[in-house]
């Protein structure tokens, strides 16, 4: 198994499919075969593995894979198919294919006669697969809520002016998260008001070589001359009324994380909704009152109903604060 995870590396790390190694292994221990999963629409690792293994040497042969073969018709056939017509005898795996569609894998091969044993190694798999498994269990991307405000809670001042409350640090920090996320979104209202860039930047302003995916929220039209629509990704337009439905949409295109920046009716929108799973606020040691707020209403009537979140991390950039949080209980 720890070959089959060696193998695993290397396949493309972002994207829907997950990096999956597999080993070919005859009654001896001898390796026959390896692989593994190059990415969207190629061969699964079971399969790579097959093919180099030969179909004359698999048949009663052991298949080692880092995850549940698969048992659904996507891009290509099921996995399960493949080993069963090679007369593979035994399939050792390490963690259960979480996905509604595409697991039971294990249990057809055994109801077929195969001999199946899972868990093996299966904690260092799980956390090599890291938020792959977890965006599978859920359904969509892990979703980080950003914001940067004064110490009172303000986003912007009374005339609506923002740049900058925070300090380089902060900023440069922003940028650096933005780089390690599939996709930013912001609603539409923003991209209007504002017109940001939605890149990811290095101090110098020059670009980082990982830029996410830019996601508009709304139905309002983004005009031509939108600094976005020079972004080095072609960005997507969603419509905002069921958060829940997009997020499913953009896993399905292969985002896997996103990164909220997009004002306070957007980032109120998902914490009402209960999609964030991280939050990341940045705090500056001024105060601006008014009524120009980070985040708006949360559906919280009283004190008893407030969402509490746990700290995971506090750091000072320059003279400001970053807090890391994700909700209690998760």
């Amino acid at each position: 198994m720890l070959r089959a995870l060696e193998l695993a590396a290397n396949g493309p790390e972002r994207g829907i499919n997950p990096r999956v190694g597999c080993v070919i292994a005859a009654p001896d221990g001898t390796i026959l075969g390896e692989g593994w999963h190059r990415g969207a629409g190629t061969a699964h690792a079971e399969i790579a593995a097959l093919a180099a293994a030969g179909a004359d040497a698999v048949r009663g042969a052991t298949a080692i894979v880092t995850l549940e073969p698969c048992n659904h018709t996507g891009r290509t056939g099921p996995c399960v198919d493949a080993l069963l017509g090679a007369g593979i005898a035994r399939v050792v795996y390490a963690v259960a294919d979480p996905g509604a569609d595409s697991s039971g894998g294990g249990a057809r091969l055994r109801a077929a006669g195969v001999d199946v044993e899972a868990g093996v190694l299966a904690a260092d798999v799980d956390a090599f697969l890291g938020d792959w498994m977890t965006t599978a269990k859920l359904g969509r991307p892990l979703v980080t809520l950003k914001w940067a405000s004064s110490l009172d809670g303000r986003a912007a001042a009374s005339d609506g002016s923002s740049q900058w409350i925070t300090g380089a640090e902060s900023r440069n920090d922003t940028h650096l998260l933005r780089s390690q996320h599939d996709a930013i979104a912001v609603g539409s209202g923003t991209v209007l008001a504002d017109n940001p860039s939605l890149t990811a930047r290095a101090s110098d302003g020059s670009l980082l070589p990982d830029q996410p995916v830019p996601v508009v929220f709304g139905a309002r039209s983004i005009p031509e001359g939108a600094k976005l629509r020079q972004h080095p990704r072609p960005f997507q337009h969603v419509d905002g009324h069921d958060l829940a439905a997009v997020l499913r949409q953009l896993r399905e295109s292969g985002i896997r994380s996103l990164f909220i920046e997009g004002g306070p009716t957007l980032a109120s929108a998902f914490v009402r909704a209960g999609l964030v799973d991280s939050f990341v606020a940045y705090l500056a040691p001024t105060l601006l009152g008014g009524d120009r707020v980070a985040l708006t209403d949360l559906g919280v009537d009283t004190i008893d109903g407030a969402l509490r979140l746990a700290i995971t991390d506090v750091a000072r950039l320059g003279d400001d604060v970053r807090i890391t949080l994700t909700p209690k209980g998760q």
